[in-house]
């Protein structure tokens, strides 16, 4: 190779080096669970499942500083993605993220410290009701620059401008969903800077909700804390969630109630309980009270956690009466 050949080549490879860092780049993580099943009270088949998790992740950087972040997420056999988000973190403004997946008060539907999963999260299907917000439906989320608030305090806003539900791709506007489902926002404050090992936290959320029988906006709001003291971890939670319907029979709120502790007995076991209440309240209807209550203990071993899970529900899926139990073993691998 004659020296004009090798520099040609130097230069076109430092060219592509230099291409190759302003484009960003993207990673991929994930794991996979395999999990043993056995629920009471119903005709259970094959107890043996599995979910994948892989998570796509591309970063780049624009020239006036702002940095950006597209996630996607595919899990649970689903045959599309099952969550997705752009984020713009900018110098100054904070973070603008177009998302598909969670965001605004569904952040803090349960903060109950646990071992594994949330009460509701096991094999047993409950049917609890929290709060979501604008969740399930393509919504713009701005995080408010640290710079503005105290330390240690961290707050979002979530908007939708038709929080009737549905993700949908690009250049589509989406099925119309419930007729008269408008816009919503949802409001999500946290702090961590109270006091030491503690975190409190509360979101505020209100959809335009003025269909067939529901007349108003539908509201929800919830508050908590958690608090951590050496190996302990202690919770407690309030929801409500207002439908506000004008005819009888139709839910007219939820009522949540939560707490839980969690106790890491050394670096790879963890132990926690703890417990959900939810009451349905029927315009000229009984109040039914859903009760879950979950014991549940992890063991990590390097990339590998295995879990089990022992959940009872009374009153499973707001029906009197119908009270349930489950046990689930999951294995759980990281990559």
């Amino acid at each position: 190779m004659n020296k004009l050949v090798k520099i040609g080549a130097t230069a076109l490879c430092g060219s592509l080096v230099a291409v190759a860092s302003q484009a960003g780049e993207l990673s991929v993580t994930g794991g996979s669970t395999a999990t043993w099943s056995s629920n009471s009270g119903t005709k259970n088949g094959n107890p043996i499942g599995m979910a994948s998790a892989i998570s796509f992740t591309g970063s780049g950087e624009l020239d006036n500083g702002t940095s950006f972040t597209m996630t996607i997420a595919h899990g649970d056999q689903a045959s599309t993605y099952s969550g997705g988000e752009i984020v713009m973190t900018t110098p100054s403004f904070g973070t603008i993220a177009i998302d598909q997946s969670g965001g605004g008060i569904d952040r803090f539907d349960d903060m109950m410290p646990t071992a594994w999963e949330e009460v509701d999260g096991t094999s047993l299907g409950t049917g609890l009701v929290t709060v979501t917000g604008v969740k399930g439906s393509g919504h713009i989320e701005w995080g408010v620059p640290s710079t503005m608030l105290p330390d240690g305090m961290s707050a979002h806003i979530a908007w939708s401008p038709r929080a009737s539900g549905g993700y949908v791709n690009d250049k589509s506007t989406g099925s119309t969903g419930t007729d008269g489902v408008g816009g919503g926002y949802d409001i999500a404050i946290s702090h961590s800077g109270i006091a030491e090992g503690g975190n409190v936290f509360v979101g505020y959320s209100t959809i335009d909700w003025e269909h067939g029988a529901y007349k108003s906006k539908k509201k929800a709001w919830v508050a908590g804390a958690t608090f951590a003291v050496g190996p302990a971890t202690v919770g407690y939670q309030v929801s409500k969630e207002m439908h506000n319907p004008i005819t009888t029979a139709l839910t007219e709120s939820y009522d949540n109630a939560a707490y839980g502790i969690s106790f890491a007995v050394n670096d790879d076991l963890s132990l926690s309980y703890a417990k959900h209440e939810s009451e349905r309240n029927v315009v000229g209807g009984t109040q039914v009270e859903l009760d879950n209550k979950s014991l549940q203990a992890a063991y990590t071993m390097g990339g590998a956690t295995i879990s089990a899970a022992m959940t009872d529900a009374d009153n499973a899926k707001y029906t009197a009466g119908s009270n349930t139990e489950a046990t689930t073993v999951a294995l759980s691998l990281a990559f």
